[in-house]
This record gives structure tokens, C-alpha cells and sequence, in this order.
């Protein structure tokens, strides 16, 4: 070959070389490009997920906050600061079934999401009470399928406790240090209202005190 192809051929070497050259710097680029895309979507959605999320736990907070300020519609009430609050052996005669409040025994009932097929002893539950528990009670009227599912969320909510309580004048009866709810069924929605309002509620006597390690049945 002549020094003239020789030439020509190492030119058109050059070319294709500098060609493929740019053609993968074109590449790289649209590569970084997708990239920094596909980042900057992808923190905007976390950002907006965490805003949403952030609002929306806000908007619940909220919202128990003022359900927990509304009266519970048909509920009775005691004035607390005359329901005695010493702890004493033996039984107590206490004016409504099931008690709302009162001189009570020294050990509580465990009330973390406990529930109980048999009767307690109303002493012991009464102590639960006085540490923020909701007792869930019911008789002999109250539907099986009532009982499970008030059982179910018992189950699922601390400083709570459920039992059966033969003569109360109410099929399914709620209550806390003071206060006291009788509904028919589960489904009445002043049973999910009772509980965001007095779980821990600003009725407690002892909030913060604990609701394991007390006494069990079965």
C-alpha cells in the first residue's frame, strides 16, 4: 500500500474511533440524565409520601383529640371526687352494677387487652379502673357474635378488660372510673367513641399505672 492509502486509512480509522467516541458520550449522558430523572421522581414521591404520611397521622390525632372532647350520648356519671378510692380486703357493696369506682382491693385485674370468660371479682376490676382501664361487660341476652367481636377489640387495645357480669341490667355494658355506657350491640359506634374517650382518659385517677402483672383468671 502507498503512503497515500496508508494515509487515507489511518484517517478513516481516526474518524470511526472519534465517532464511536461520541456516540458513547451521547450515551453516558442520556444514561445520567434518566438517572437524575428517575432520582429526582423518586425522592419527590418519597417527599410527597412522607408529607401525606405526616398529615394524615396529624388529621388523626386531631380528629381523637376531638372525639375525646364530645360527651358520650347516653352515658351515666358519677362525680368522682365522692367515689372512695382506699384499698380493702373482703367484698364491697358497691351501689351499681357493675362498679364504676370505689374502695377496691389492692390488686388489680391484668386489663392489657384481657378478656375474661368467667366473672372477676368487681374489687379487682374496680382497681383496674382506677388505672385507666375500660371494662367491657355483658349477660346473658348479649349475641354471640357481639361477644366476639367485642372480644376482638379487647383483645387488640391495652388498659382494657372484658367479662361477663350476671345481673347487669344492660345486655353489653362499658365502663370506666365514673362513667358508664348500656348498649345492645357491638355495632353501636358510642362503644368505639367510649373507648378513644376513656381509655386512659382524663378520668383517671392513676394514669400511667400499670395494667400487667395484676391477677388473672381464666
Amino acid at each position: 500500500m502507498s503512503k497515500t492509502g496508508k494515509k487515507a486509512a489511518a484517517a478513516d480509522r481516526r474518524a470511526r474511533i472519534e465517532a464511536m467516541r461520541r456516540a458513547e458520550q451521547v450515551r453516558e449522558r442520556r444514561n445520567r440524565i434518566i438517572t437524575v430523572t428517575i432520582s429526582v421522581v423518586i425522592v419527590a414521591g418519597l417527599a410527597g409520601w412522607g408529607a401525606y404520611a405526616i398529615n394524615d397521622a396529624d388529621e388523626k390525632e386531631e380528629r381523637t383529640a376531638a372525639e375525646a372532647k364530645k360527651p358520650v350520648q347516653g352515658e351515666k356519671t358519677w362525680n368522682a371526687k365522692k367515689l372512695g378510692r382506699n384499698h380493702v380486703t373482703g367484698t364491697v357493696d358497691y351501689p351499681m352494677n357493675p362498679p364504676v369506682g370505689g374502695d377496691h382491693n389492692q390488686a388489680w385485674m391484668t386489663c392489657d387487652g384481657t378478656v375474661y370468660t368467667k366473672p372477676v371479682a368487681d374489687e379487682n376490676a374496680v382497681h383496674s379502673l382506677e388505672h385507666g382501664a375500660v371494662w367491657v361487660t355483658y349477660n346473658d341476652k348479649a349475641a354471640d357474635a357481639d361477644v366476639k367481636t367485642l372480644s376482638d377489640k379487647v383483645s387488640r387495645t391495652p388498659y382494657t378488660l372484658m367479662s361477663p357480669v350476671e345481673g347487669q341490667a344492660g345486655t353489653i355494658m362499658l365502663s370506666a372510673w365514673g362513667h358508664q355506657l348500656g348498649v345492645e350491640k357491638a355495632s353501636d359506634p358510642r362503644v368505639e367513641q367510649f373507648f378513644t374517650k376513656y381509655v386512659q382518659g382524663a378520668q383517671t385517677p392513676e394514669p400511667g399505672a400499670a395494667c400487667t402483672n395484676g391477677l388473672t383468671a381464666s
